[in-house]
């Protein structure tokens, strides 16, 4: 099963989470084979937040990723958005063509309730680095959509997505996370 997770931050935790860098990338590396995708989110140049995409075993196991995280246990986020999520792209981040470097990354966020919207990949799939929708715990509701992709700016990004479909749609600057090796 796939899970989204997105631990936002708290405001005034970013000496917090400087100091739990090395504590979080030493718990990330021991979902490596898990992981779809990660990286830290922006808003302007201020950290806002941390996203991980992962294939675990079922909801149990994303909530005790989602929740044993030491910035979690730290008090460095103000909550977490945690959903089951479907991988559309079939593919992780580290497969995407566009590679780790080169142009503006954004997480797109659309978040909405009743029939699904955006199911089918968008035609430009090399500017997507994930696809995918957010789903209810047992897989059956459509709850919104997730989308990591390169776009020339913010409002390129949110188009991605139907408008008209969601109740509201974020936007994050993004970049890939984890040890550069």
């Amino acid at each position: 099963m796939e899970f989204f997770c997105h631990h936002r931050d708290r405001p005034g935790s970013l000496a917090l989470r400087t100091e739990l860098l090395e504590e979080h990338w030493s718990y990330m590396d021991r979902y490596e084979t898990e992981m779809i995708a990660r990286g830290p989110t922006f808003d302007g140049d201020v950290l806002s937040g941390s996203v991980h995409i992962l294939d675990l075993p079922d909801p149990a196991a994303a909530r005790a990723f989602a929740f044993d995280e030491p910035g979690y246990q730290a008090g460095a986020y103000r909550d977490v958005l945690l959903r089951r999520w479907r991988n559309l792209l079939g593919r992780t981040m580290w497969d995407f063509p566009g590679g780790r470097d080169g142009g503006e990354r954004y997480l797109v966020l659309g978040l909405g309730a009743g029939e699904a919207a955006d199911l089918d990949v968008p035609d430009d799939r090399d500017e997507l680095i994930a696809y995918g929708p957010l789903l209810s715990d047992a897989g059956g509701a459509w709850l919104g959509t997730a989308v990591l992709l390169r776009a020339p700016d913010p409002d390129a990004a949110r188009a991605v997505l139907s408008a008209d479909r969601y109740a509201g749609i974020e936007v994050h600057a993004w970049e890939f996370g984890g040890r550069r090796s």
